[in-house]
């Protein structure tokens, strides 16, 4: 797997080490750099080793995937907005377990799409929440869990258009595994 380094630079894209994040308007004084730093340390009130928390855990992954596609392989859009579309859309609980099973839909579903690619939408219009408010404005494992939510769907909103695209690999997924 590529480090988001290695990948932004595949996709041939300078990242800023300084401002605000590129891709999602996070108001960072070191760039993408420091809006990857904040995500990776995850939030202070939301212990993400809890099982009750694991499914928020998955929506901040895909939230903040989604909002910075362009550090990532094409087919991670797919796979994240696809899980978002199960999880707000279809209401399944997610789990561990059920990643790898949804990678497993993706591998077959790219041998007949092979030239598929989702358009993310503009940049600065892919929701308006993003690392630095969430983590800002979480006061308590309840309000954090409600942030991260409420972003992931924000989100998952405003790839609207590949929504069709995603509902099919989800039919997929939903009719070999429900």
């Amino acid at each position: 797997m590529k480090t988001y380094l290695e990948q932004a630079e595949i996709n041939g894209i300078e990242l800023t080490n300084h401002g605000p994040c590129q891709f999602c308007g996070a108001l960072t004084e070191g760039g993408i750099h420091e809006c990857q730093e904040i995500f990776n340390l995850g939030f202070e009130h939301l212990d993400y080793g809890k099982e009750a928390n694991y499914e928020y855990r998955f929506m901040a992954v895909d939230a903040h995937t989604l909002q910075h596609p362009e550090i990532h392989g094409r087919w991670n859009n797919h796979f994240h907005l696809t899980r978002q579309h199960l999880m707000f859309t279809h209401h399944i609980p997610w789990g561990y377990e059920k990643s790898p099973l949804l990678s497993n839909i993706l591998n077959t579903y790219k041998v007949k799409h092979p030239n598929e690619i989702l358009t993310p939408p503009p940049i600065g219009q892919r929701g308006m929440l993003n690392t630095v408010k969430i983590k800002e404005e979480n006061t308590g494992e309840k309000n954090c869990r409600a942030l991260v939510e409420q972003w992931g769907n924000e989100v998952y909103h405003s790839w609207y258009d590949e929504h069709q695209i995603v509902e099919k690999i989800a039919q997929l997924y939903l009719m070999r595994y429900y």
